[in-house]
């Protein structure tokens, strides 16, 4: 059996598209050994364990399917397991400690230590401390800007009451930054289904397509997979790679999901062919381009990025990508308009973005969210537009001239609803 030496927190298909890829990939994979720790739900521990931790990954093209079973992931556990993370991480072969807790994640917490997984991972990075064992790597794999140092401070910040001596060693753990790339839908019944035909493993299968991209930056003191051996990018700086993807692919994303589910679509491939879509897209890229260096290959990036949202086998649901859409739109909008606005320009991609964003939660899209509570606020609000601003971006709500185009834009938006409603009602009457 593998050595247990890497931590996954969030075990889910994300990063069992990825990170457990690369691993069982690269040329030293039977030195590294995953133990994952499961996101909110136990279940999918449960599912794995009969299968001895593998599962079926299947990769689709927009010909053909191929299959790979995975066996990097060596032990499964619920994250309510708190103790045996705590023991898990204190053990000196424990090298590397990675997270795909959503951006949700890594906010502040009123909770107990044991109950959330910053907290957790505190905890037991203080067992670690006390056990006199070096801190291991801390390597973030959401898609936050910078997100190396969002872990740092999210633990800095939950340690608080640990005391002078685990901020230190928290502090000077090293913490390396990535930018994961690597479209993966929700896993349906029918994607089940298949692989059970095929004899693969078919509990838990994780569908995802043909591309796939891992840059990282940082240190690895305690060592780590020869993951460059399966592909991943080792570079100096990440921020520009981060951000191509941060905001190119995710931002488009966040941006078809809001539109998307206001004209009644279901999926990413079927929202793309839309040309009012992929206009408010390559508005939104125009922004973003902007703000990126040369050096990116940023216009086939794009052109890959139109062909993998096209593909009909890859269907991923507006409705997933919605999620959590508050913090998703401040991180992937907000830092690109605040740059614009401070050059002079006006972001109107990016607006664009914004305002289709409120309009679709005031259709009652993307309400289920971790900040469900600002957000019903905001919805309340009279002024429900710079209220809902503030809360992406307080700088931004501070402009009157970002405001009033922003309001022009929701206004347009919604006046576009009601012409295709009552578009709708008129042919149904004249059908009938």
């Amino acid at each position: 059996m593998k050595p247990e030496r890497i931590v996954h927190i969030g075990l889910g298909a994300f990063f069992r598209a990825h990170q457990a890829v690369y691993t069982q990939h690269a040329s030293d994979s039977q030195d590294w050994g995953i133990v994952a720790y499961t996101g909110r739900s136990a279940s999918l521990a449960d599912q794995l364990r009969p299968q001895g931790c593998k599962y079926t990954l299947v990769v689709k093209t927009a010909a053909q399917d191929s299959f790979d079973v995975i066996d990097s992931v060596v032990r499964v556990e619920a994250a309510e397991n708190v103790v045996d993370l705590i023991q898990t991480i204190s053990n000196p072969e424990t090298a590397i400690v990675t997270l795909t807790i959503t951006e949700a994640g890594y906010q502040p917490s009123a909770q107990p230590l044991d109950s959330y997984a910053i907290g957790r991972l505190a905890l037991a990075l203080d067992a670690r401390r006390k056990a006199g064992v070096a801190a291991p790597t801390l390597l973030s794999c959401d898609n936050m800007p910078d997100n190396s140092m969002v872990l740092r401070k999210a633990l800095l910040a939950a340690g608080s009451t640990l005391g002078s001596e685990f901020q230190e060693y928290v502090g000077q753990a090293s913490y390396v930054s990535s930018s994961v790339d690597r479209i993966t839908p929700k896993t349906t019944d029918d994607d089940v289904a298949l692989v059970a035909a095929t004899g693969f493993p078919s509990a838990a299968p994780v569908i995802t397509e043909e591309f796939s991209d891992w840059v990282l930056s940082g240190e690895f003191p305690l060592g780590r997979p020869n993951w460059e051996s399966a592909g991943a990018r080792f570079v100096a700086e990440l921020e520009p790679w981060e951000n191509r993807k941060l905001w190119l692919l995710n931002g488009a994303h966040s941006l078809i999901a809001s539109y998307g589910l206001r004209l009644g679509y279901q999926s990413v491939d079927q929202a793309i062919q839309d040309s009012e879509i992929r206009a408010a897209v390559a508005a939104w890229w125009s922004d973003a381009t902007e703000q990126l260096p040369a050096g990116l290959d940023l216009e086939n990036y794009k052109q890959s990025l139109l062909r993998r949202f096209s593909n009909p086998r890859i269907s991923h649901k507006l409705a997933q990508i919605a999620l959590e859409g508050l913090t998703k739109h401040s991180v992937r909008f907000a830092t690109v308009a605040e740059e614009c606005a401070a050059r002079g320009v006006m972001p109107h991609g990016a607006i664009g973005a914004i305002a289709s964003y409120i309009t679709s939660l005031g259709l009652g899209f993307g309400l289920s969210d971790s900040r469900s509570q600002e957000l019903n606020s905001a919805l309340a609000a009279e002024d429900q537009v710079l209220s809902l601003l503030k809360l992406i971006s307080p700088h931004l709500a501070e402009s009157s001239e970002f405001v009033s185009e922003l309001r022009s834009a929701v206004a347009r938006l919604s006046a576009d609803l009601t012409s295709d409603l009552e578009l709708q009602i008129s042919t149904s009457l004249t059908t009938n």
